[in-house]
């Protein structure tokens, strides 16, 4: 399945973070990075239980090297998941995060315009 698997486990307020690194051994800048980013995830929802990451080397075997990033977010009776590929992990990481900040947005919206769907 994966030829290497690399997991870091960072333990905020309540939520867990999970960073795998799939292909490659990561930088301590780019897990800071990804760390200090989905803290501030919990401005957006609260009550986040975990926090799942995997930054993935796509075509490893080719010279051209795409990064993918794998997002996916635990909330009780509720799981967010957003995928993105990109040239450099940061800009990938970036367009993920923003794809999943708009998805819990409008999730908050529609629980707030209706009380019955959780």
């Amino acid at each position: 399945m994966f030829s290497s698997l690399i997991c870091f486990c960072f333990k905020s307020s309540v939520m867990k973070i999970n960073i795998h690194t799939v292909h490659f051994n990561a930088d301590v800048k780019l897990l800071n990075y990804v760390t200090k980013k989905l803290n501030k995830l919990n401005t957006f929802q609260h009550g986040i239980i975990n926090i799942d990451v995997f930054l993935k080397l796509d075509n490893v075997a080719h010279t051209i090297k795409d990064k993918v990033v794998e997002i996916s977010v635990w909330i009780p009776q509720q799981q967010f998941f957003v995928k993105h590929c990109c040239k450099s992990f940061e800009e990938c990481f970036d367009c993920a995060f923003g794809s999943l900040v708009i998805q819990m947005k409008k999730k908050k919206s529609k629980s707030f315009n209706n009380p019955r769907i959780s």
